[in-house]
């Protein structure tokens, strides 16, 4: 059963997440200032997504509504008990690149086409979803990973204990 939980890890991966959480119990994830995702207290997650996303969402859950202020569509709410973990995921990320600014965007979209090895001097051996992952949180230097803890590195999605054990040996 996908959780809080795991928005709040999804939401949190991407650069420039801040979590906010209000006297109403609703928590709610931003980008500079302009929210993205969000979950009230009855357990409706809410995603700012641009229509053609929020359509395929509306289409493949039908417990999903249209989210809009006032009559224009600004995304999707849908209960967090009917979207699973993969599905939240690309949902999120898809509503973070909608409302990030462009360039910060961009630097997160470059992370999906990052090559293992072919990186700065992050080391191949890391696979590539730790590649992806570093290089769309704007990470491509050994330098810049010395500045993390394992528990930020950890945090990001796909990076596992391996791939810290990689680039802090790399560090060594």
């Amino acid at each position: 059963m996908t959780t809080l939980a795991q928005l709040r890890k999804a939401a949190l991966s991407y650069p420039e997440t801040v979590e906010h959480a209000d006297d109403s119990g609703i928590v709610a994830f931003t980008v500079r200032d302009k929210r993205f995702a969000s979950m009230s207290k009855d357990s409706l997650v809410e995603l700012r997504l641009p229509a053609p996303d929020a359509n395929e969402v509306l289409a493949t859950h039908p417990s999903a509504q249209p989210l809009a202020r006032g009559a224009t569509p600004i995304g999707v709410r849908v209960p967090i008990r009917d979207i699973n973990g993969q599905q939240l995921n690309h949902w999120v990320r898809r509503a973070w690149l909608s409302q990030a600014p462009k360039p910060l965007a961009a630097q997160v979209a470059a992370g999906n086409s990052a090559t293992p090895g072919e990186v700065g001097d992050l080391p191949k051996a890391i696979g590539a979803p730790a590649t992806r992952a570093l290089t769309s949180a704007g990470i491509t230097t050994l330098a810049q990973v010395a500045a993390l803890a394992d528990t930020e590195l950890l945090a990001m999605h796909g990076v596992g204990p391996r791939a810290v054990r990689i680039l802090r040996e790399a560090l060594a």
